[in-house]
């Protein structure tokens, strides 16, 4: 399959060579000509603009930081206009219903260009492993005539038809708001039970034995209790993007927001103190500093003197 991809970021970069392994016909663009030396080893073609790239391709993905960059590339940057009839456009990026309609108004409807719209969850790592999850909106003939590509990419048991054009979207920006209320959540409670006199591995035990156990105190937050590591392979400008983008759909659709907007302040209160580049977890920061000292497990395996069980 004639494939461009556009947006060789940290995710990017490993799912358009999972494309070139796959056999695919690959042309890639990114603002830096830099970022894409490894896919022209392997036999990747390089286009100098969006346009070049989107040009005589069957398949044009987008994997870009925001909505507005998405706008950029297809209407400014003229990949929208050189799409062949016919062809199919899959917008990975953590984006908006409201972009694409955007795009497909101006340019794709009038020309018979397909969309789906394919974000991915799975971070860094999964995008590397070619194990990403993937939520797909689109007709359903469009989704599967794009499975081959997608499966190059993700993990073929998790990538998911979730409903029509902009469904893709919404999923993502709702596991991702989930996720960030999560993570300030647990933070908040490890500050109270620490500051409180209760050991950390003691209070984690209780919690995960409990109705109040989740797979981010399990898993995810393990990286912060065992490493130190507040996971800077997404940044913080890139989840607060993420969190105003969710509380934006809320008002857009007359869901009241207060509890995710409180979350998205939070965030920017964070990237304001550790800056644009510091981790997504870089929040639970702010807890340790109201408890007074880091979050740190010697041994979480292990269970701590005291630690209860069947709360």
């Amino acid at each position: 399959m004639r494939i461009g991809f556009i947006g060789l970021g940290n995710m990017g970069r490993h799912m358009a060579r999972h494309l070139i392994h796959a056999g695919h016909q690959v042309t890639v663009h990114d603002t830096r000509p830099e970022a894409a030396a490894e896919h022209l080893a392997l036999g990747a073609h390089w286009a100098e603009t969006p346009a070049a790239c989107a040009d005589g391709a069957e398949l044009l993905i987008t994997m870009l930081p925001n909505p507005r960059i998405v706008e950029d590339v297809l209407l400014r940057g003229g990949a929208a206009e050189a799409l062949p009839e016919g062809a199919l456009w899959i917008d990975m990026s953590t984006s908006t219903p409201a972009a694409a309609e955007r795009v497909a108004a101006e340019v794709l409807d009038r020309r018979g260009v397909r969309r789906l719209d394919a974000p991915v969850s799975g971070m860094a790592r999964g995008a590397e492993a070619g194990a990403l999850q993937i939520f797909v909106g689109g007709a359903v003939e469009d989704f599967r005539g794009a499975l081959p590509a997608l499966e190059a990419m993700g993990d073929p048991e998790r990538i998911l038809h979730v409903g029509p054009l902009g469904a893709g979207y919404t999923v993502k920006l709702m596991i991702n708001l989930l996720w960030f209320s999560h993570l300030v959540a647990t933070s908040e409670v490890l500050a109270m039970g620490v500051k409180a006199g209760v050991d950390l591995g003691v209070l984690r035990n209780a919690l995960l034995a409990s109705p109040a156990a989740s797979n981010f105190l399990e898993n995810d937050v393990l990286c912060v209790l065992t490493d130190g590591d507040y996971d800077d392979s997404f940044a913080m400008a890139l989840a607060c993007k993420d969190l105003g983008l969710a509380v934006d759909l809320g008002r857009d659709i007359g869901v009241s927001t207060e509890l995710s907007a409180l979350v998205e302040q939070i965030y920017r209160r964070a990237k304001a103190q550790y800056g644009d580049l510091a981790g997504e977890m870089s929040p639970v920061r702010l807890y340790e500093a109201l408890a007074g000292r880091e979050f740190r497990l010697p041994d979480p395996t292990a269970a701590p003197a005291g630690a209860v069980a069947g709360v």
